[in-house]
């Protein structure tokens, strides 16, 4: 079995602004999807790719994101 590496339970959180104006606070991401170069752009995708599915069951699909940053304290 694999040993977990120390990032594999850390979250990053992040505060969404939507297009519409909604905000939607502490929304995680693994911050091993962080480690790589592009620094918080994977977390976009990720956050998107969330919403696509969430809007998808709920029949309510969210607007695009206008601008994403790390919640305070993180």
């Amino acid at each position: 079995m694999a040993r977990k590496k120390a990032t594999d339970n850390v979250f990053v959180f992040f505060d969404i602004v939507y297009e519409d104006g909604a905000l939607s606070s502490n929304r995680k991401v693994r911050s091993g999807e962080l480690l790589g170069l592009d620094g918080d752009l994977p977390a976009r995708t990720i956050l998107e790719a969330e919403d696509e599915k969430i809007g998808l069951m709920s029949g309510r699909p969210r607007g695009p994101i206008k601008s994403l940053v790390r919640s305070p304290g993180q």
